[in-house]
């Protein structure tokens, strides 16, 4: 192997790590022919766990890696958010017993499907841009951490992958309101807004005030009203649409008095 070639190895590998991988697309637009890449699998430094898909020789298939993929190298517009993120988080206590975890991820950018083909222990999947109108941005070295705080989003270490960009707290919950359609959603989701002692008025004001679900906003106050959370009685609600008229997200369930969004009648049997 020539000086030159030897050099691109390395620092292909340097960047690629233990668990992340990279697209041929990404091969081919930094100069890495397919022949290239043809000697570098029969020579045992890469191998291929899916179709167009490679990753080091004896590395480790993570969805920590991969999520670090789509938003480092793929520069696509992709958070880890809604449940999943709550998880990752320490909020979950609410198992779904006996089945694999679900890797949820919100954004402008769609998954590339070689996503799909890949043998993770987890599931992943793509739950569109969400609930908020605001803009797209991509996870470079050179976007800030305020600029993520402005969308609700932070860096969040994923060891050994390396920093990952998920939702706080405040924007997942969220997330997670919008995706609840029926009453095992709602179950779900007040079970999680028990443990929402700690989340931050200022951002769930800059929140509410994005959201364009009517929905996703009037099932997060009418919980958080429901669990008497110290920071419910801080909120500003000034510029924030709820809507008009009633919201029927349960048949036959309990409409709640001041947001106008039926809830399930049995939720405190369900906390347990």
């Amino acid at each position: 192997m020539s000086d030159h070639n030897e050099s691109k190895l390395n620092r292909l590998l340097a960047g690629l790590g233990d668990t992340s991988v990279v697209s041929s697309r990404w091969l081919r637009a930094h100069g890495y022919s397919s022949s290239l890449v043809v000697r570098y699998v029969a020579s045992g430094w890469l191998v291929s766990p899916a179709r167009g898909v490679y990753m080091r020789k004896g590395g480790s298939l993570k969805w920590e890696g991969v999520v670090r993929t789509l938003q480092c190298m793929e520069d696509l517009s992709l958070h880890v958010g809604g449940r999943f993120a709550l998880a990752w988080q320490g909020h979950e206590h609410y198992l779904r017993l006996g089945e694999a975890a679900t890797i949820t991820l919100y954004g402008q950018d769609r998954l590339p499907g070689w996503v799909h083909k890949l043998p993770l222990a987890e599931h992943v999947e793509y739950y569109g841009k969400g609930p908020f109108d605001l803009p797209a941005l991509l996870f470079t070295d050179e976007t800030t951490d305020q600029s993520l705080m402005n969308q609700g989003l932070e860096r969040r270490e994923a060891t050994p992958s390396g920093m990952v960009v998920c939702a706080t707290p405040e924007r997942a919950m969220l997330e997670l309101c919008d995706e609840a359609s029926d009453a095992s959603g709602v179950y779900e989701t007040d079970a999680l807004m028990q443990g929402m002692a700690t989340l931050r008025p200022q951002r769930l004001e800059m929140l509410l005030r994005h959201c364009h679900s009517i929905k996703a906003k009037r099932l997060f106050l009418a919980l958080a009203e429901r669990h008497g959370h110290a920071w419910y009685s801080h909120l500003s609600l000034d510029d924030v649409n709820l809507g008009c008229g009633k919201r029927s997200l349960v048949p036959g369930g309990r409409l709640h008095p001041k947001y106008q969004i039926t809830l399930p009648g049995d939720l405190d049997e369900q906390l347990g």
